[in-house]
Order: structure tokens, then sequence, then C-alpha cells
């Protein structure tokens, strides 16, 4: 084949040599890179070309050639259509060997650092099953049948569920029956192009270690006719569900929750068990969706701090307390920093449910208050977890003037984290990376990178 094959809509035929941090397969045609949705390193493929670039292009798997050693079979029926996941096909040990290496790359080409100290993986108590929150969205098909799942790769497109098996496998029942129900009840379902209806998505949470459920429907509104009735049915159905609630987004968004959530029966909290404290968790709580890894992870933290128990720690983007709290019990005093009210409430309340009393939750910008925290010092540590876009530039020189002893930095998107930590690297020294598998059969990967400030030496 000639560069004149280089064209929209030509099959060109190559060798599928990596994955991305879209989940893509990457194989190269003569000098170009080709990425490749649902493949796997090692799968020689024929490949259609969707989209052409001078260097690079993007392309659809239309024939496998020969099949790599790492390809399996997928766990669900539909995964060659549901965008949930990218990895199905994929061998789980060559899932965790590829997202150390993207840690790796990305710190090497984004943070500057030529031997980046980054462990294996921690690995997924179980690669399925792990979702502890799912949140779907909620259409009516042509036939006028309520349907619920995930949205079709690279479309709006919805592709109809009644399990999931990446989802913790005591919902799949709820998920089933409750698209049922809203068709018996006739409520009538949002219609995105025309902004008309009022059920927008179905929402479950699940405690993994107590069992207990929690059901949201997100709406446009609450006046939903035989609401009451439905809910308490729900709660008699199913013994392990606690709560029925409500969220209202009216709004003509993608965001999927609003601002106000009404709890229509039983209570609007869930209980989890998370490093041995009671968590009370509501409908649009931020908590991580695998709590077996979080806890894994908070291990390894709370291991490699070696921490005396006469610390100063701050949990800067605290949450919940979800950190917070647990570290609490290994120092003198932690202080929690969150800007959203209604996380720092439910913070306070964890406090007060687990009578752990030396800690202090403030609300606001952390690049406003932890310059200006009253604690007399220095924080012996201080332990970022933010948003996928990372600290904001103010943070990182907020950082560098404090000079704390230790930084720990959690983080789910390995590009920002590298970004970031490229920053502090002339002042802290990078010591350890620990990423952990907080998402299988996906491209996503958690990770904590553990910095020490550098120490001036002495002058001889």
């Amino acid at each position: 084949m000639t560069d004149s094959n280089w064209r929209q809509g030509e099959l060109v035929e190559m060798t599928i040599a990596d994955l991305n941090h879209k989940g893509e397969g990457v194989g190269r045609w003569h000098d170009r890179v080709v990425f490749v949705p649902d493949t796997v390193p090692g799968d020689r493929v024929l490949v259609r070309l969707v989209r052409v670039k001078p260097q690079y292009g993007q392309g659809k798997l239309h024939q496998i050639l020969e099949a790599a050693i790492d390809r399996v079979r997928p766990s669900c029926i539909v995964a060659d259509k549901c965008g949930g996941c990218q990895w199905q096909q994929v061998d789980y040990a060559r899932q965790l060997v590829t997202k150390q290496n993207l840690i790796l790359q990305d710190l090497q080409r984004i943070g500057g650092f030529a031997h980046p100290p980054v462990a294996e993986v921690l690995a997924g108590s179980t690669p399925l099953s792990y979702r502890n929150k799912a949140t779907y969205p909620i259409r009516r098909n042509s036939q006028g049948l309520v349907q619920a799942g995930y949205y079709q790769k690279g479309s709006h497109q919805l592709i109809n569920l009644n399990q999931c098996p990446i989802q913790d496998d005591r919902l799949d029942p709820l998920l089933a029956q409750v698209k049922q129900d809203i068709q018996q009840r006739g409520w009538s379902i949002y219609d995105e192009q025309r902004h008309q209806g009022k059920i927008r998505h179905l929402s479950l949470r699940i405690g993994r270690r107590t069992g207990e459920v929690l059901l949201t429907l997100v709406s446009c509104s609450d006046q939903l006719p035989g609401l009451a009735e439905q809910a308490e049915r729900w709660l008699q159905v199913y013994p392990h569900l606690v709560g029925v609630c409500v969220n209202l987004n009216a709004a003509r968004t993608n965001a999927i929750f609003g601002s106000e959530t009404v709890c229509v029966a039983g209570r609007p909290y869930l209980r989890e068990i998370f490093a041995g404290l009671e968590f009370r968790i509501q409908s649009t709580t931020f908590f991580q969706v695998n709590t077996e890894q979080a806890e894994a992870l908070l291990q390894t933290i709370q291991s490699r701090l070696q921490l005396r128990g006469d610390e100063v720690l701050v949990d800067a983007y605290c949450g919940i307390g979800t950190l917070t709290l647990p570290m609490a019990q290994r120092v003198q005093q932690a202080i929690g920093i969150e800007i959203q009210p209604e996380a720092i409430e439910q913070a306070e309340q964890n406090a007060q449910v687990n009578q752990i009393e030396n800690v202090k939750f403030y609300v606001g910008q952390v690049e406003t208050l932890l310059p200006n925290l009253e604690i007399g010092q220095t924080p012996d540590v201080i332990l970022l977890d933010p948003p996928r876009k990372g600290c904001e530039a103010t943070v990182m020189a907020t950082l560098l003037q404090l000079q704390a002893p230790q930084i720990v930095y959690v983080s789910c998107n390995a590009s920002t984290l590298s970004r970031d930590l490229k920053q502090l690297s002339g002042a802290y020294e990078l010591n350890y990376v620990q990423p952990a598998d907080f998402f299988p059969q996906t491209a996503h990967v958690e990770a904590a990178a553990f910095l020490r400030l550098r120490r001036e030496e002495p002058e001889a």
C-alpha cells in the first residue's frame, strides 16, 4: 500500500502496539500513528480509517486477522457497543501493566522526571462487580418502552441494560424492576432535545460493607403521580433499600444532578464502613466508587507517611472526610478544607458519628484558607485530592510558600498530576508513586504521589 491509501474510508493493516489514556489501541501504518478502539496490544488487524490527519489518524476495527495473547472474551454482552468500559476485551494483568506505563510516561513526558519511582498498580480484589454507585440515563425507545443504560461509544444512543458486570451485582435486580415500575406508573420521561418530560436518570448506591441501598430518581419535578406509594412499595420489596430520593434538576444541562434532593421515603443516606469508620453517604455525595481499593490506597498512605502521632495534617479537597477522619486517628490534629458547604456538613456529621474530636473542617477555597489556618505552625503533612483538572496555580504557589515537610498528592488524572508535580519538583523530591486500580475494565487509574521537602545541604 502507498500513501494514496491514507484516506478516510480506506482499509489498512497494522499491529496494535499499545493502549492510550482514552483506552484506544495504538498502532502504526507506515510512519503514522493510528488510534483504534476495541483493540488489544498484539492484535494484527484490518482498520477502517474514519479520520485522517498528516501524521495520525482515527480508525475503526474492521477485522481481527490475528488475536493478541492478551485478548479475552468480554464479560459483558454489550461490551462492543456500550461506552461504559473500554477494556473488557483486555486481560486484567495487561490492564494493570498498561496503567503503570501510562503513569510512567506522563511523569516523564509532562513532569520531566527521568526515572519516576512508580510502583506496581494495586490490583482490584475483583475486576468485576466493584462499583458501589451507578447512574443511568433514562429514555423511551421508539416503541415507548422505558429504558436505562449507558450511551453507545461515540454517540448519544442509549444501550439498554438489565445488569452491568462492573457494578455491585446486588443492584442488578433494582435496575431491571425499577424500569418496569416507572413504565407502569406512566411517569413522563425527559426528552433532552425538546426539554420536556420529567425523569432523567436513575441513580443506585450501595454500602459495600453494610449492603444498604439508596435509590434516587433525577427528575425535573418531584410531582410524580403515586410517587410516595411507589417509594414505600420499593422499600417493602427490597429489604436492603433504606431510602428513596428525588434529585431535582430542571436545567437544560449535561450535569446529572441538581442542587436539591428530596427524600420521599426512608432516609436520605446510606451507611458505609470505610477504614473501620461509619460514613453516611447521600445521593449526590462524592465517594470513591471502589470502596475496597480506596481503602487499600489509604493503607499505603498511612504506612508510607510513618506518622508518630504528634503531627498536624491538612487534607485539602477533603469532601466528606473520607481520608481526613481515618488520618485523624494517626495524628495530633487534622484539618479538612472543602469548597462545598454540603460536603463539610456531612464531614462534621461523620466526625460526630465516629466520636473523632481532633479534626476541624473549613468551607472555602484551598488557596484562600491554606495559608491562613490558625494552627500556630506549618502543617507536617498536606494531603491533596483535587478534581481531575488538578490544583489551581495559586494552590501550587501556596504549597511552595508553606513548605510542609511532606505532601501526598492523590489524583485520578496522571496528566494533571504530572503537571503539578513538575511545579513542586524544585522544592520537593518525588519519593514514591503508588497507582491503584479503582476502575478495572476502563483506562482510568488512581495514584498517590509522595513528596518530601528537600533539605539544604549544610556548607562545609
